[in-house]
């Protein structure tokens, strides 16, 4: 690590398999905390190159617990996180409107690091239980069309890296590593991104393979629509500015998509607006995110998207969705 640090210092870059390696005999315990927490503080003060992240994801990938999910056609809602907005967690419930919109939904995420609250935490907090075992995945998609893979147990790789994260609890390479590691590969992504050199460096990788995507960045700093002004969207055949007005929806004010303080108030937000309970435009931000995920899968219109994903959350079968993933526990 030494030799690499020194590299790195010098503004040298690491090719894919150098990167690849490096994370390697992190997973294997092979550098203490100290030599770890200076790697990750080398990309803090810079950009990863894209071979670096591809070194980095297939690393990952290489490590990872996998899950056979191949008999169903499934998508991920997953954002990077760290866009330091504290907003409600507006892609897990996303996920769970697009699931009630009956889309097999595969969902990837994490206790937060660089936010209050990541999508494990609240659904930990409302009684989702995670699990690792194959058959209770199909199983919770068969029932609840959406099943939850709680990141620490399908990367061990990961163990060596996890207190160090959240010691510096700033936003690291991880971040985007996250929605590019699923360990079901599912056959469609929705990714949101924090900035759009990101976004690039997503849509070159994922172009490069067999996955179905459309890539979101709000160009005030969000990494999902957030209604706040246009979006970024990128897809396998197509770019483009998305505005509010796109689904006949005014432009918000960012107090209004706000998530909580406390995981506690995170939960309760989540379930407000899941139940049906949320405000109009929480309700609506959750519905831009899905529609895209909707579209992005039956390769319908993303209007057509949007009303679908608007008839799951007030008809309650979003809620429901949760409630059967909590009952298979």
């Amino acid at each position: 690590m030494k030799t690499i640090l020194n590299r790195l210092i010098n503004h040298e870059v690491l090719d894919k398999q150098e990167a690849k390696n490096v994370l390697i005999n992190i997973s294997k315990g092979n550098y203490n905390s100290n030599q770890i927490a200076s790697f990750l503080t080398v990309y803090m003060m810079r950009t990863v190159t894209i071979e670096e992240l591809e070194g980095f994801r297939d690393a990952l990938l290489e490590m990872c617990v996998r899950i056979d999910l191949s008999d169903f056609n499934t998508i991920d809602l997953c954002g990077t996180g760290g866009d330091g907005k504290d907003t409600f967690n507006i892609s897990t419930l996303s996920a769970f409107v697009v699931a009630g919109a009956e889309i097999k939904v595969a969902k990837h995420g994490n206790y937060g690091v660089s936010s209050i609250s990541g999508s494990s935490n609240v659904l930990e907090m409302l009684g989702v239980k995670f699990s690792s075992n194959n058959e209770q995945l199909k199983r919770s998609l068969d029932h609840a069309g959406i099943c939850v893979m709680h990141a620490p147990l399908f990367h061990p790789a990961l163990k060596n890296v996890g207190q160090i994260r959240k010691d510096l609890a700033i936003k690291t390479f991880f971040n985007m590593l996250g929605p590019m590691v699923n360990p079901s590969f599912p056959k469609n992504q929705l990714v949101g991104v924090f900035n759009l050199e990101i976004a690039r460096m997503y849509a070159y990788l994922y172009q490069n393979s067999e996955v179905n995507f459309a890539i979101l960045h709000s160009m005030d700093g969000y990494d999902e629509i957030s209604l706040t002004g246009p979006t970024k969207i990128i897809k396998n055949n197509q770019e483009g500015i998305f505005e509010p007005a796109h689904f006949g929806l005014s432009v918000l004010n960012q107090n209004a998509i706000k998530g909580g303080n406390t995981v506690d108030e995170s939960a309760k937000i989540f379930y407000d607006i899941i139940s049906g309970n949320g405000t109009q435009a929480q309700q609506d931000v959750v519905c831009a995110n899905a529609a895209i995920a909707i579209a992005t899968v039956e390769n319908c219109t993303e209007q057509e998207g949007f009303e679908r994903a608007r008839r799951s959350l007030l008809s309650g079968n979003a809620k429901k969705s949760l409630e059967r993933l909590i009952e298979m526990n």
